[in-house]
């Protein structure tokens, strides 16, 4: 969840330390700090709050010093508070963390027996008083940050510098992600490649139970049993550009309206236009789905809803039996894997822990593990069998927009590789399928003109305090998925439900002050949708319908309604997603909450 920076370096590092923590804000933003060493000594500078502020404090306390560290915060321990904020220290040493350290309660008790005080609520100052004591014992940094780092449970990556150790910077990892990279007069330390892009292309990436000890631009690692370990340097695609809302107002708004160039680039990945067919990709994908029994599909979040989305095209089109599940329930769960099974994980930035748990688990027990992630180098598309990469682009938005509709891009590909593989589908109807995707992005584009009248159903929609949205076959987890956006950006309450459940339960809910937004695109389960949405009108519900223009025009009348291109019920999924994300865009503005940033959140999450 947290950004983590650090840097041994040859000038005043604070200021490009800053700079680099606003590419990990969308990691978190309830605080933010950054240490230096000043005279061999350590000085910090923290503030509650969002970047801005922590800049404010610099402007009236700049901060010195060639080797430091910085964070932005998500909080788990503690409320967001300057005694919270990162980096912790001692008169010895500074640390910045991301993750949970699960024993943080007995190593807390054991020290402050031996007089050590903390300042803090948050389970992270453990780690600075845990090497500050071994310091005390006479241990060396290295010995110190080693023996603390073995003690802890949980998950970690954290980044280190020690009292009259100029260019010293020691960090390690476990389970969460920790990035170094390589100059000729300098090294870093980062929470992922994007925030070291300003420095350095050249980058490699921790593994489980390492240590790095960078000393000035020498870096040496060392694995979980203190030997040193060679990781590859890689060159990272990762650009140095800070990305920037080109026009937009937010991002989220920027992102939404990338969706059919993003779109555009993933499909061409996995679809030749000149068959059109899906690309026979020498990655072994199409062995696995000719032999595998079953498919296990897990994700969290909004991930999760493009698994669910997945389900269905898998069992259409490639008549396989489907296990999906939420990454933090199947990691906890006693579950049966087939042999010869695959098991596939979704996850935007590919460093999600529970999502990232679940895969190390469906490996152990000897399924073929497939990701379906944004960021080539991290942790899940690393340790995956197979890697199917989407195409978004950073996206800086906390609320997902253009990496939902490129993993269901992706997964559409899939379903129809699926259908090939395990003669399902025909020369024809694969043919079919690909020229209905291919046609997506012109269809997102035309749905975006339509965003003034969206703008307005939006405005309307903040006036409620709750929000139901339903759906048939894959339009249900868009109604998931449209609430999801709805209550993370606007803070409404809002429910997605499955068209036909509305009368087993949640139709007790429907007044004339709860709006309905009902999705249903004119295809084999359309009149059963509309017989539900004529159950909730009978009740007086307010229902905002999503569908075409012949399925606005036989639904009757309805208190609004947003037409969508008519097309491939294949592909609706992809196109419909545009309306639920839009609605929540402008119902956010409408509430004058934070669009990009909202309460709470984080992007990249990988707490469990």
């Amino acid at each position: 969840m947290c950004g983590i920076v650090g840097i041994a370096g040859t000038k005043d590092v604070a200021p490009v330390i800053l700079e680099a923590l606003r590419r990990l804000e969308y990691r978190g933003y309830d605080s933010a700090g950054i240490a230096t060493l000043v005279g061999g000594a350590i000085e910090r500078r923290r503030s509650p709050g969002k970047l801005s502020r922590l800049d404010a404090v610099l402007q009236k306390q700049p901060l010195s010093g060639h080797t430091g560290i910085g964070h932005t915060r998500w909080a788990t321990h503690g409320a967001p508070s300057e005694a919270n904020a990162h980096p912790h220290a001692t008169a010895r040493v500074a640390i910045v963390h991301n993750g949970i350290i699960e024993n943080f309660r007995e190593l807390r008790d054991e020290l402050t027996a031996k007089g050590h005080k903390f300042e803090s609520q948050t389970d992270s100052e453990v780690a600075a008083h845990l090497i500050t004591d071994n310091l005390d014992k006479g241990m060396t940094p290295e010995a110190a940050a080693k023996a603390a780092v073995a003690r802890l449970t949980g998950a970690y990556s954290i980044a280190m510098i020690f009292k009259d150790h100029e260019g010293l910077l020691i960090g390690a990892r476990k389970g969460a992600p920790l990035a170094v990279g390589y100059a000729a007069s300098e090294a870093y330390l980062g929470s992922d490649a994007f925030a070291l892009a300003p420095f350095t292309n050249k980058v490699a990436y921790l593994e489980d139970g390492d240590v790095v000890v960078i000393d000035k631009a020498q870096v040496s690692i060392f694995d979980e049993k203190d030997r040193p370990a060679n990781r590859e340097v890689k060159t990272t695609a990762a650009s140095a550009a800070l990305v920037d809302k080109a026009g937009h107002s937010h991002f989220m708004a920027k992102e939404i309206h990338e969706q059919p160039e993003v779109v555009g680039h993933t499909l061409a990945h996995y679809l030749d236009p000149a068959g059109p067919v899906v690309r026979r990709q020498d990655n072994g994908l199409f062995e696995v789905l000719k032999k595998t029994p079953r498919l296990t599909i897990s994700a969290c979040g909004t991930a999760y809803y493009a698994g669910m989305v997945g389900k269905y095209w898998f069992e259409k089109l490639g008549r396989m039996s489907m296990q999906v599940d939420v990454a933090s329930e199947l990691r906890y769960r006693d579950m049966v894997y087939p042999e010869d099974g695959a098991a596939l994980f979704v996850s935007q930035s590919g460093e999600t822990a529970d999502t990232l748990a679940a895969l190390r688990e469906a490996k152990k027990q000897g399924q073929t593990t497939i990701a379906v992630v944004n960021v080539a180098e991290s942790s899940i598309a690393r340790e995956a069998d197979i890697v199917l990469p989407t195409y978004a682009g950073p996206e800086i938005g906390v609320a997902s927009t253009k990496a939902f509709t490129c993993q269901l891009s992706a997964l559409a590909c899939f379903g129809i590789a699926a259908g090939v593989a395990r003669g399902h589908l025909d020369a024809a109807a694969e043919k079919r399928l690909c020229a209905a995707l291919l046609e997506t992005p012109r269809h997102m584009a035309e749905f975006l003109k339509q965003e003034e009248k969206v703008k307005l159903l939006g405005e309307e929609i903040a006036k409620a305090r709750d929000v139901l949205y339903m759906g048939r076959g894959p339009s249900f987890p868009l109604a998931l998925e449209g609430a999801l956006k709805l209550k993370e950006i606007s803070y409404i309450h809002a429910e997605g439900y499955a068209a036909g459940e509305m009368k087993h339960g949640p139709i007790a809910l429907i007044d004339e002050d709860v709006p309905i937004i009902v999705i249903a695109p004119h295809d084999e389960l359309y009149e059963k949708t509309i017989s539900n949405m004529q159950e909730v009108m009978a009740r007086g519900g307010k229902v905002l319908l999503i569908s075409d223009a012949r399925g606005v025009a036989e639904a009757g009348p309805v208190w609004a309604s947003i037409t969508v291109p008519d097309t491939d019920p294949f592909i609706t999924p992809l196109l419909y997603a545009l309306p639920v994300q839009l609605l929540a865009y402008y119902a956010a503005l409408a509430k004058g909450t934070d669009v990009d940033q909202p309460r709470n959140l984080a992007k990249s999450v990988t707490v469990e």
